[in-house]
């Protein structure tokens, strides 16, 4: 079954590898005998998304994604592991949706006349200030 990512666009579940493991943290003797957390690998490269959306995902910054380019999500946010696996997904096809956003580049501006004014008085009163605040020469 395939995952679908925006109109036209659909993830192959091959291209996903999970793996379920133990969740850290609290959650009392259930947390230590129930594998309930997942691992999810995605291989950018050897997926089946257009260019656009992969080099939207290894532009980014991100920690989660490897030299190799798979991207690594951990979710145990749950106590399921069905759960945990819907989260996964979810966060990957949120994550392939804002990769695949184009940014319009900016459009430089100046600042109105008012705004500089209000600026540079800002600064004299505060110069101003600042210089009350000096020693009193006696002489």
């Amino acid at each position: 079954m395939d995952i679908f990512i925006e109109q036209g666009v659909y993830l192959s579940d091959s291209s996903i590898e999970m793996q379920a493991m133990r969740a850290q943290g609290a959650g009392g003797q259930n947390v230590n005998k129930v594998s309930s957390a997942i691992h999810l690998k995605f291989n950018i490269h050897a997926s089946n998304l257009p260019f656009r959306y992969k080099q939207g995902l290894l532009k980014r910054q991100d920690s989660r994604i490897t030299d190799e380019g798979i991207l690594v999500l951990k979710a145990q946010n749950h106590r399921t592991q069905e759960a945990n696996k819907r989260d996964a997904i979810e966060r990957l096809v949120h994550l392939i949706r804002n990769a695949g956003v184009v940014q319009l580049p900016r459009k430089a501006t100046r600042p109105s006349r008012s705004s500089v004014r209000k600026r540079l008085n800002t600064k004299t009163k505060h110069g101003l200030q600042k210089q009350l605040r000096g020693r009193i020469d006696m002489d």
